[in-house]
């Protein structure tokens, strides 16, 4: 199954979910408890961690890409800085660690073990929700980083211009797949079912909307962006 967010066409939602289909699902139940990455503490990286969160990272199947699990406990607290930078410019974000602790835990470790780079973007809508996916080294939507995690939800989350939350293939099946709203992704506020961790700088915006002006590259309002979208890395701080 993929990892998508719905795609909302003429006004009514369709089931094309924002999917990330990891692999074959087990029973694993590794926590995340191995040493992957050092800790954000005087490292510069968002502030303090919360001592009373501990993260479950399961096995979920094969990985697109080799890393370790997140460690259970989360590497940073408060809001963190980063730069996703891509074949179409940099894009500034700012990671939501009080509200969504364990999914930036594991962006975090993800970007450590240089998960994200050299990856393509591989899914731009442009009707309905205002949408580019990244986060699959396999580029198929299918790929995942090994392990799920669980959603971090309010039950009130709101995705306005500027979002960027997990995409999932349903209840708890976050790896490492995301979505950033470079437009409009208020129709999912009726279904609010994907973990908002963060949101999208200006300039971030602008880089995204040249790449949806350019539009698809089979023309539909639904598919693989026209000009092909790369992260190069991400970074911290």
């Amino acid at each position: 199954m993929r990892k998508r967010v719905p795609s909302l066409l003429a006004g009514l939602a369709v089931a094309a979910a924002v999917t990330a289909c990891g692999s074959n699902n087990t029973t694993a139940t590794d926590t995340g408890a191995g040493s992957t990455s050092a800790s954000a503490s005087g490292s510069g990286i968002g502030s303090a961690p919360p001592k009373d969160v501990t993260c479950s990272y399961p096995s979920d199947g094969n990985a697109a890409k080799q890393v370790q699990p997140p460690p259970a406990k989360p590497l940073a607290g408060g809001t963190v800085q980063a730069t996703i930078a891509t074949s179409a410019g940099d894009v500034p974000i700012t990671l939501d660690a009080d509200k969504a602790p364990c999914t930036v835990n594991s962006f975090v470790s993800l970007v450590q073990q240089h998960y994200f780079d050299g990856t393509p973007c591989h899914r731009l809508t442009t009707k309905g929700i205002y949408v580019l996916q990244c986060g699959d080294p396999s580029g198929t939507g299918m790929g995942g980083p090994g392990y799920s995690f669980a959603d971090e939800l309010s039950g009130h989350d709101t995705y306005p211009k500027g979002t960027l939350a997990m995409a999932n293939s349903g209840a708890d099946t976050n790896g490492s797949q995301f979505f950033l709203c470079y437009g409009d992704c208020s129709a999912l506020n009726q279904q609010p079912n994907y973990t908002v961790f963060g949101n999208i700088s200006d300039a971030g915006l602008q880089v995204l909307a040249k790449v949806a002006q350019a539009g698809t590259a089979n023309g539909s309002t639904d598919g693989a962006p026209k000009d092909h979208v790369k992260i190069t890395s991400v970074t911290l701080g």
